[in-house]
């Protein structure tokens, strides 16, 4: 059955996959962006099926506006994508006051509005589901340079989980899914604070249109955890099993 779907942070990349792909199998799509033209760009793929909002989602109001504006032309919301994110380039010994402020604001405080403010609106209906967009260096936090995304990227997993918690306690139809990709192949390095390395000259990056699929299965599925490659859920638990090990072996 076709869903209505609001996606954030969708002028490009995983946001922007999504939208095609979401629209091509006949769903209908909100998309929001802070950046008109390329916003409006990704409606005209869309097979008209896309509405396209501006606004700021690290604003609360801007995130409540999208909400609502997303339900007036619809009249419903099925799925919420919380999508916005950044990157930073900075070793942690160096980091500012002004580093952790922003990984804050735009990778936790963007999916934390979304979740809050969609959570009226889908306990009055008795279902919904939102899904927020974190990454692999949530679980494996070994690119130093991403010290601050990895940290910021780590409250948003434990924040999603327990809001899912709290919110199934008595709404049971109401999930919280967590989709964790590795390195894709957009400008999410390009755009990083502090500059960074093209994200598409890493090795073995993921197309977004790959990422955007798996999204798409967590949609149907409505499970509460993915990753978007095969082999990372087994690194995951490689990492741990090391990190243990290690602790082991020097308390000897």
């Amino acid at each position: 059955m076709p869903k209505t779907v609001l996606i954030t942070g969708a002028s490009s990349g995983i946001g922007a996959a999504l939208a095609e792909h979401l629209t091509a199998r006949g769903d209908t799509v909100a998309v929001v962006a802070r950046r008109r033209d390329a916003l409006q760009a990704v409606v005209e793929r869309c097979h008209e099926r896309a509405l396209a909002i501006v606004g700021d989602m690290t604003d609360r109001d801007a995130m409540r506006r999208a909400i609502d504006e997303t339900l007036g032309h619809f009249g419903e919301l099925d799925v919420l994508v919380n999508n916005v994110g950044r990157g930073i380039t900075r070793k942690p010994s160096e980091l500012s006051d002004d580093d952790i402020d922003e990984m804050m604001r735009v990778n936790v405080k963007s999916a934390l509005y979304g979740m809050q403010e969609s959570l009226p609106y889908f306990r009055e209906r008795g279902r919904g589901h939102v899904i927020n967009v974190s990454s692999i260096l949530a679980r494996l936090p070994t690119a130093i340079i991403r010290s601050a995304y990895s940290a910021s990227k780590h409250f948003l997993n434990a924040l999603t989980t327990n809001f899912r918690m709290e919110v199934q306690y008595k709404h049971p139809g109401i999930q919280y899914s967590l989709v964790m990709p590795g390195i894709v192949a957009t400008d999410f390095g390009r755009n990083a604070m502090h500059g960074g390395p093209d994200s598409r000259t890493l090795p073995s990056p993921q197309d977004a249109a790959e990422v955007a699929a798996v999204i798409a299965e967590v949609i149907d599925s409505r499970v509460g955890e993915a990753y978007t490659r095969p082999g990372l859920e087994e690194a995951v638990a490689a990492y741990y099993r090391s990190v243990v090990s290690t602790a082991a072996l020097q308390q000897r």
